[in-house]
């Protein structure tokens, strides 16, 4: 019998992490080092159960709090063709804010009435073939896109159904790159201004929309719960002085998502039951105060179903110790395949996978191979003393990672693997020198 060992680190990790008694991290049953070795690195790495177990926990914290609910995966976090699948058969729709995004879950069979269709600019055309396919819902953010859905579902002989996008002028206390609830914000219709009054008295008078709803996205990720109350409770208020204005019924609401994990073994986030419990009180609290039908609840959870279930892994290479300065260890990724730290300053925690119950004795900064100074994955953290191709894995890793990618220094986007009770698919090849140059013209 296989002893396994705990560490504080493994919380991070996916559901299925464990060490074993050699000192190996394994997830999902696979040995992290041997995949490394024969994948190559940087890897990226999902847990499938983490990520099925992460779909059920919010649909059934949601749904034992609230009569009618809708999860929908936010595709931003990130989406390729197997995990669009594996969405599809846990009962989730899909949030998605461009053609391409959309395009994905067309390319498997995603059911379009699922999906909604978000996004504070999107093009004519990308707004046709929405229409054209049966998308579920477009979310309408502004005056511009109002004109340009209603004469796409004229042309096309339908009645679209939509969501009205509003800015309660709240700040959920999130980074300033990720603070979407403001008045002063790129989204939305502002209530406080009276745009929000006038987007919807116009989306009533067409006869080629049908206004089902309204949201509010305050921005990500969210800690506390104080800005879902405030923010659910303003939209309410405003819902009843549009029914009473203008007869509005409100069928649906989404407080949109935003919704917080742990990166670093100092702060956890809350619990799914947290915020389900919540939101789905403030929603009750708000309808009877002000004699509401209750809504359909649409949430948007994206890093939170596939944060925890992603883990980078990256091999060692130099290492740079200026004494009495730093210690830089680099690594054979960095700002290409996570920007995050580079753009938000986020804080990460990493194992050391082939040595993860070795002593800490080494405090190190985990540098990037990418030519910018700011290309550093982890400042200062403490690790057993490393050595070229140790393989260090980052977990938390699995949310805007991957979506936000780049090929910075003509580097190839790393490979993608699923794993699943001691075996391993491949869900995305690494790219090749050929994929880098397929769209240049000579």
């Amino acid at each position: 019998m296989v002893q396994t060992y705990q560490v504080p680190e493994l919380a991070i990790f996916p559901e299925t992490a464990r060490i074993d008694d050699r000192g190996h991290l394994t997830v999902g049953g696979c040995d992290v080092s041997s995949l490394a070795m024969e994948y190559g690195t940087p890897l990226y790495i999902f847990d499938e159960a983490t990520l099925r177990n992460r779909c059920s926990e919010y649909r059934r914290e949601f749904c034992s709090r609230y009569p009618s609910v809708q999860v929908l995966y936010a595709s931003k976090a990130y989406l390729n063709r197997a995990l669009a699948v594996l969405f599809e058969e846990e009962g989730l729709g899909l949030d998605v804010v461009s053609g391409g995004e959309f395009g994905i879950a067309r390319s498997v069979g995603f059911p379009a009435s699922r999906v909604h269709f978000h996004g504070n600019n999107k093009s004519a055309g990308e707004i046709d073939q929405a229409v054209a396919a049966g998308i579920g819902r477009i979310i309408i953010d502004n005056f511009h896109e109002l004109g340009l859905v209603e004469a796409s579902a004229s042309k096309a002989g339908k009645v679209q159904e939509v969501m009205l996008r509003l800015s309660p002028g709240v700040d959920a206390h999130t980074h300033g790159h990720t603070t979407t609830g403001i008045v002063d914000s790129k989204f939305g219709f502002p209530i406080v201004t009276g745009q929000a009054e006038e987007a919807l008295r116009k989306a009533l008078a067409s006869s080629h929309l049908d206004l089902i709803g309204l949201h509010t996205h305050l921005g990500s990720p969210i800690y506390e719960m104080e800005p879902y109350q405030e923010a659910i409770g303003i939209v309410l208020e405003f819902a009843a002085r549009m029914r009473d204005r203008h007869g509005f019924e409100i069928r649906e609401f989404s407080p949109g998502g935003g919704f917080a994990i742990q990166y670093t073994v100092d702060k956890p986030a809350p619990c799914t039951g947290e915020y389900a419990e919540v939101i789905s009180g403030a929603i009750k609290e708000g309808c009877q105060h002000h004699g509401l039908p209750l809504p359909r609840l649409v949430i948007e959870p994206g890093r939170s179903i596939v944060g925890r279930a992603g883990v980078a892994l990256y091999s060692v290479g130099a290492t740079k110790d200026i004494p009495s300065v730093r210690k830089y260890v680099s690594l054979d990724g960095g700002m290409a395949d996570n920007i995050r730290p580079a753009i938000y300053g986020s804080r990460y925690e990493a194992l050391v996978a082939n040595k993860a119950l070795a002593k800490k004795e080494e405090r190190v900064t985990l540098a990037g191979k990418y030519c910018e100074s700011g290309d550093i994955l982890i400042k200062d953290i403490d690790l057993p003393p490393l050595s070229p191709m140790d393989i260090v894995a980052i977990p938390a890793s699995g949310a805007y990672c991957l979506s936000m990618a780049s090929n910075y220094n003509a580097s190839l986007r790393p490979p993608i693997l699923l794993l699943k009770e001691g075996k391993a698919r491949l869900i995305r090849r690494r790219e090749t020198v050929e994929d880098l140059t397929r769209c240049d013209v000579v």
